[in-house]
């Protein structure tokens, strides 16, 4: 695990930015795979977006043995795209790291789309995971599919999958980016509207640790 001491809030370059709803029985183990990936030095900012169940319990007892953790909290559920700003206009580091809460996305891709990003060059504005061999229902992954296809045609941003919850992105891009529901969902456009680059990644996604999805099919079509 990360040592205490080198991971606070004012000597790092790098915020891990998470937001979640009720994903209480997710909490510590993501964490853990979170301390064993990252080398560099990190603050990590989970957003509690009004959850219902003991999310926030489990987040104060993470919180409580690692002083690099950052908590804020959002009094009612605004979606994920707000939880995610919430975080990275709170965060310090220069490069924001984006993941879900549910455990679908591995921590352990991380420092390879951080080392994508840097290798880049500073016209790359942003790294992000493309899903190999998704873990999904095929239901789901149907229904990621036409939203991947619809959104395409329509941003024609050639990002092949842009609802990977993976992401890498320089905070100071990040935050010049418009503000609305499903933001994650468009992030590839946007960035790339400002005139920076998006690479991406190959990784494999996992099935869902607890819990259910939050989204339905027009969720992923428009919000994500």
């Amino acid at each position: 695990m990360n040592s205490p001491a080198p991971n606070t809030p004012h000597n790092t370059r790098l915020s891990v930015v998470i937001s979640v709803k009720d994903e209480a029985e997710n909490i510590a183990p993501l964490v853990a795979e979170i301390d064993a990936a990252l080398k560099e030095p990190f603050e990590l900012i989970f957003v509690d977006d009004g959850s219902a169940d003991d999310t926030l319990a489990q987040l104060n007892a993470v919180a409580a043995t690692r002083p690099y953790v950052r908590i804020l909290r959002h009094a009612k559920a605004c979606g994920k795209s707000a939880g995610v700003n919430t975080g990275a206009w709170a965060a310090t580091g220069e490069i924001l790291l984006l993941l879900d809460g549910d455990g679908q996305n591995n921590p352990i891709y991380l420092p390879e789309l951080l080392r994508t990003l840097d290798e880049g060059g500073p016209r790359v504005g942003m790294a992000q995971g493309e899903r190999q061999g998704r873990k999904d229902t095929a239901f789901k992954r149907v229904q990621s599919r036409i939203a991947n296809a619809v959104r395409g045609g329509l941003l024609q941003d050639g990002t092949k999958d842009t609802g990977c919850g993976l992401k890498v992105v320089r905070r100071e891009l990040y935050l010049r980016l418009p503000v609305f529901d499903g933001l994650h969902r468009f992030t590839p456009a946007l960035v790339a509207r400002e005139g920076y680059r998006v690479v991406t990644y190959p990784v494999v996604d996992r099935p869902r640790w607890h819990g259910k999805s939050k989204y339905g099919f027009f969720d992923r079509l428009w919000v994500g």
